[in-house]
């Protein structure tokens, strides 16, 4: 399990310093990281930490964050938020790290944090007396994956646009899209982190939901590789966008590669391969039982084909290299 700690990021060195920095999300693993890698970094003035509810709120006290208590979804709290707190504060970057958590919700109300509070952002930000630049956490899973289609996916891959896309998928693609489209129309430097799964509690990642059962049932026949990225350098890969010099998108990889099977045992699982014909009533008779979110209708083209970010450009432009694996339970 990947092991948390206050020192995620590896800094940049010292820059001309940002007076403000606004985080959306922070109610999640990522979020609640980034902010305190913005918190260690002296060259950040003031950090506004954004989440819909502070229940699950656990940031340290400081005199240069505010948190607050936002529902995105409804623009005039986002209009609100924007020219009020964040001009009077002279936030300069906005990092975009807020989604709906469970990738099974299919619902208007999802819909609307994933893409309708994007959308609302890019334009409000764009009217902005101080915000110059916008970043949009992204994800991998916005790709297609096929076994025609090259295995190492850069940045120009074809995106899943197929309509039977489950809506999470759908509507980070929409999201992502909205993004790029405004890129060299805006007046914002606008950036993209296209970041490889997360495998962590509280991510939303389906993987990690399906690593819980003791026993991991896999396709027959198919063994197909996986990149996954740890806390630590999603976390140092976000907070390296409030430096870069450069608008567009970044694939964000993570430092482990490995088969679906390893995967499976270095979790201390056990690995069973059945049928493709039975994952799927399998893991929905799993999911009623037990409650959980892994749906294998959603991951069955990445259960049959690899598909692993090729992390060049985030590299060369954003200097991001991951260097923090994974901590596996069972080595």
């Amino acid at each position: 399990m990947t092991r948390v700690h206050n020192e995620a990021a590896v800094h940049p060195p010292r820059r001309t310093p940002v007076r403000g920095v606004l985080v959306t999300g922070v109610d999640a693993p990522v979020g609640e990281w980034l902010t305190r890698s913005l918190l260690a970094d002296p060259n950040i003035g003031h950090i506004i930490a954004v989440a819909p509810r502070a229940e699950r709120i656990a940031l340290p006290q400081s005199s240069r964050l505010t948190f607050l208590p936002v529902e995105l979804n409804k623009e005039r709290h986002v209009h609100d938020l924007l020219f009020g707190p964040a001009r009077e504060l002279g936030v300069e970057v906005v990092i975009h790290a807020a989604t709906a958590g469970d990738a099974t919700h299919d619902s208007r109300s999802a819909h609307a944090l994933n893409v309708d509070a994007t959308r609302s952002l890019l334009t409000l930000c764009e009217r902005h007396p101080t915000i110059r630049r916008f970043v949009l956490r992204s994800f991998a899973e916005v790709y297609q994956i096929e076994a025609d289609l090259p295995v190492i996916i850069a940045e120009d891959h074809p995106l899943n646009l197929h309509a039977g896309a489950p809506q999470f998928v759908r509507d980070r693609v929409e999201a992502d899209l909205h993004a790029c489209v405004r890129m060299g129309l805006s007046s914002l430097q606008i950036q993209v982190l296209r970041t490889a799964e997360v495998l962590a509690p509280g991510s939303g990642s389906q993987l990690f939901d399906y690593l819980a059962s003791p026993v991991c049932f896999r396709p027959f026949g198919y063994d197909p590789m996986l990149n996954l990225l740890s806390l630590s350098d999603v976390t140092s890969a976000l907070h390296a966008s409030v430096w870069a010099t450069e608008q567009g998108v970044f694939n964000i990889p993570g430092f482990d590669t490995l088969p679906l099977s390893l995967t499976i045992r270095k979790w201390g699982r056990a690995s069973v391969a059945i049928p493709n014909s039975l994952m799927s009533p399998l893991y929905r008779w799993r999911s009623r039982l037990r409650g959980t979110e892994f749906r294998y209708g959603m991951n069955r083209r990445r259960f049959h084909y690899s598909g692993v970010l090729d992390g060049r450009r985030a590299r060369e432009v954003l200097g991001f290299v991951p260097e923090h694996g994974l901590d596996w339970p069972a080595g």
